[in-house]
């Protein structure tokens, strides 16, 4: 049984985590533009800008969960399961903007390699994110609930990948750069990055918890 029958319109979370997780993927998109970009300052203008447009709309999608979850009296999940769940969700998208704003208020010239691969995992992280919240609610079909475990594992791969590439970035850049103004500079984007991944294993966690309890 869908658990969003159960709902009034207004309730209908499932809806509304699918409508933030599309603007998570489309806020990674956009900053994997503006990395591929980079060297053109006109695009990538226009690529920060589909970032906060993306940051902004899933934070609108977060406040109208918070507030059906004053209003509905039946949820699909835990109330704690759901605020965790949006909020997680959200740290994701606002670490997309902050790792923008980094490059652009440090005046970082130029992107590493290093940069751009921390950018593709980051990216495949969020998409797997859509995924897994798609499949929310039909969890009660076994196949269904074993495609999100699956999709979980693939996120926490994910993640120890950008564990290695942060490792390995961080030790080249000691390494090999000179300018200490550019290692800090490279060093925080490097960690901004990296949090990324740790934010959709964050979400990754709490969909796990969710489908055991539901599946």
């Amino acid at each position: 049984m869908f658990f969003g029958k159960l709902l009034p319109r207004e309730g209908n979370f499932f809806e509304m985590f699918n409508q933030h997780a599309a603007f998570v993927a489309e806020g990674a998109r956009a900053f994997m533009q503006l990395v591929q970009h980079y060297s053109d300052p006109v695009a990538r203008e226009k690529h920060a800008a589909d970032v906060i447009a993306a940051e902004r709309a899933a934070d609108k999608v977060t406040a109208e969960v918070n507030r059906a979850l004053h209003r509905t009296f039946i949820t699909p999940l835990d109330r704690e399961q759901i605020h965790s769940l949006i909020n997680s969700m959200d740290d994701i998208v606002d670490l997309l903007q902050d790792s923008s704003e980094v490059m652009s208020l440090y005046d970082l010239h130029s992107v590493s390699e290093d940069v751009i691969r921390l950018t593709e995992i980051s990216v495949r992280c969020c998409e797997r994110v859509q995924h897994v919240v798609s499949l929310l609610p039909n969890l009660k079909n076994g196949t269904v609930a074993e495609s999100a475990l699956k999709t979980c594992e693939e996120i926490d791969r994910l993640e120890s990948d950008a564990d290695r590439v942060m490792r390995s970035a961080m030790s080249r850049l000691f390494r090999e750069e000179l300018d200490t103004r550019e290692l800090i500079k490279l060093k925080a984007v490097y960690e901004h990055l990296e949090s990324i991944s740790d934010r959709c294993e964050d979400v990754a966690d709490i969909i796990e918890g969710i489908v055991l309890e539901n599946s």
